[in-house]
């Protein structure tokens, strides 16, 4: 089948269907090789975003570069989005000066409503449902450390926050086996499973991270408290109390199992410096991918 995103909006991992994920995964690899497409030469992208980022910003901003373009930071300071400006207004006004729109919002209604009066192609660079980006890298990540996706156990252990809902729901669509280990009342929204459990791998939810990472090809976590709820921060803390990675954790994994984390870390939280600062540690390969992932996503959402 002919695969192509062209000017296409990108707002959830579930966009796209197995051939596209694997196509924009490919490319990936290629660009990786070889000379990037000038498909931005002569457009400009607005980067919106409402929370601040370190590898967000500067992947997009320099995959932008790369492929030709100018990218415009907006900062939240600048934005405002419902607030100092509608929605609408923000997206129609951008949509005049600009080819392209990568938001980093806080809810993933406004990413909608963004799209939704927008004339040029949208990116969800992060909401609080997904994180389609770094679903990308992480599958970039782990087709290249384990040569695929098709029967790799996945273990994710912690919050079945936005970061697990993209990379579950991706993982099962490439033939991954999802398992992910969550405290009672933190599980993956009832409609991220129902879709990865249809995807093609299998997914499955549990409450014991031993029971996850027994077997696993790869270990992933994540902050227990993402930004925006910090006075959540203690309850959330006691909640997870059992569910940091450690060596003995990992032990139950595979011998050549990998262990990733999309950072910002809290290191003696979620992870120890003994399993983040290990050989099986793949985070910053992890971290770099994010701009090849994306740039590759932007080379076809742009391609002449």
């Amino acid at each position: 089948m002919t695969v192509s995103l062209k000017n296409r909006s990108f707002l959830s991992i579930s966009d796209l269907i197995a051939e596209e994920l694997s196509h924009v995964l490919s490319t990936a690899a290629k660009q990786k090789k070889g000379k990037m497409p000038q498909v931005l030469a002569g457009k400009s992208i607005a980067l919106l975003f409402e929370k601040p980022s370190l590898r967000t910003k500067a992947s997009f901003d320099v995959a932008v570069d790369q492929l030709g373009g100018h990218p415009i930071y907006f900062g939240p300071q600048e934005i405002g989005l419902g607030q100092r400006e509608s929605i609408s207004d923000v997206a129609q006004t951008t949509s005049r000066f600009v080819q392209g729109i990568i938001a980093r919002v806080f809810t993933h209604s406004s990413i909608v409503e963004l799209t939704k009066h927008s004339t040029v192609p949208v990116i969800n660079a992060l909401s609080d449902g997904e994180h389609p980006c770094q679903a990308l890298a992480d599958l970039l990540t782990i087709h290249e450390k384990k040569g695929g996706l098709k029967g790799v156990r996945i273990a994710f252990i912690g919050d079945g926050n936005n970061v697990a809902s993209s990379l579950a729901q991706g993982a099962c669509m490439l033939g991954a086996d999802f398992v992910i280990a969550s405290p009672v009342g933190y599980e993956l929204p009832k409609a991220v499973q129902t879709t990865a459990k249809k995807s093609g791998g299998s997914f499955l939810q549990v409450t014991d991270p031993k029971d996850a990472v027994k077997g696993a090809d790869v270990v992933y976590t994540d902050v227990w408290a993402s930004m925006g709820q910090e006075k959540d921060s203690a309850q959330r803390a006691n909640a997870f109390k059992g569910y940091g990675v450690t060596s003995e954790l990992m032990a139950l994994a595979k011998k050549d199992a990998i262990f990733m984390h999309d950072l910002p870390a809290h290191r003696g939280e979620e992870v120890t410096d003994a399993v983040i600062d290990s050989k099986q540690s793949v985070v910053f390969d992890q971290a770099e991918n994010r701009l090849h992932a994306q740039r590759a996503l932007l080379s076809l959402i742009f391609a002449k």
